[in-house]
């Protein structure tokens, strides 16, 4: 095969299903390598699915945000292919719930799947390829992590999800940063589409349904386009962004800022902050409402 990613290698981490499952196709049908990481049986279905079309794929099945394991996977797509171009980190899961309610055992599954299991990867990818640009001068790597308008704007009942996938965005931004010395662009996708996960969503339910006909705004495979070209050689001049995708949309989220501010030569007294606050507030736009609320 032949196309954009023509000879990279690429990790796709929960590509079983959803959104890795179109991504790991994509990147493999554009000329990729592709190791498909799960934790089920259904990432050998994919690997063996894209062998089938001519394209070269090998299965990874294991659990991400265990630290050992992530070590052991990018290992892998190195002696299977002999490098390391890419890593797509899409793993992730939801346990929905109101703050009020929510069990700790809900927050703590989360956090470690969805947001440990972005940065364990994320280590020894870094680890390899600042190894790499010892020996040879900068890499051309990319890391593609999976936020969500949930992290962006926030989303009730989401709290822990929204808290994981906020703290990939920062991750994104962070890593970026330190990598750019090696040749590595690090950015997040904050998608909208149809999954095995979304499906649990009843606020999303209605938007979610198939349409009878015309285009399927919310197929998956729609955002896979913008994760292959963050991948490819191509992307090499845009880092540290957060790009959202929904059917044939994809945007650019302008994160937090240095606003206006209000100085004064002395310590403010507590009197006069809610004035000063109040004045700033009206020199900003209003937040964009948070889901659900």
């Amino acid at each position: 095969m032949s196309g954009i990613c023509q000879g990279r290698v690429v990790v796709v981490t929960g590509a079983g299903q959803g959104l890795g499952r179109e991504h790991a196709l994509t990147l493999a049908a554009e000329g990729a390598r592709v190791v498909v990481n799960d934790l089920g049986e259904a990432a050998k279905s994919v690997a063996e699915e894209i062998t089938a079309a001519g394209g070269t794929a090998v299965a990874d099945l294991g659990d991400v945000s265990d630290w050992g394991y992530a070590a052991a996977l990018i290992g892998r797509a190195v002696d299977e292919f002999g490098t390391l171009d890419a890593l797509v980190n899409n793993a992730g899961i939801n346990r929905d719930r109101m703050l009020v309610s929510m069990t700790e055992a809900e927050w703590d599954l989360v956090l470690k799947v969805d947001l440990k299991g972005h940065a364990a990867p994320m280590r020894h990818a870094a680890a390899y390829w600042r190894e790499q640009s010892k020996q040879r001068g900068p890499v051309n790597a990319r890391i593609i992590n999976t936020s969500s308008g949930a992290g962006l704007m926030g989303s009730v009942g989401q709290g822990n999800y929204g808290a994981a996938k906020a703290g990939i965005a920062a991750l994104t931004v962070i890593a970026a940063a330190e990598l750019a010395r090696y040749g590595v662009t690090v950015n997040a996708i904050a998608p909208s589409a149809r999954t095995p996960m979304t499906d649990t969503v009843e606020a999303f339910a209605e938007k979610m349904r198939v349409p009878q006909t015309g285009f399927d705004s919310m197929h998956p495979g729609n955002v896979s386009p913008l994760v292959v070209w963050l991948a490819s050689a191509d992307s090499s001049d845009v880092t540290g962004r957060v790009l959202e995708a929904e059917g044939g949309t994809i945007s650019v989220a302008d994160g937090w800022q240095h606003g206006p501010a209000s100085v004064l030569d002395r310590r403010w007294t507590p009197g006069e902050i809610g004035p000063a606050v109040r004045g700033l507030l009206s020199r900003v736009p209003v937040p964009a409402p948070v889901y659900g609320a």
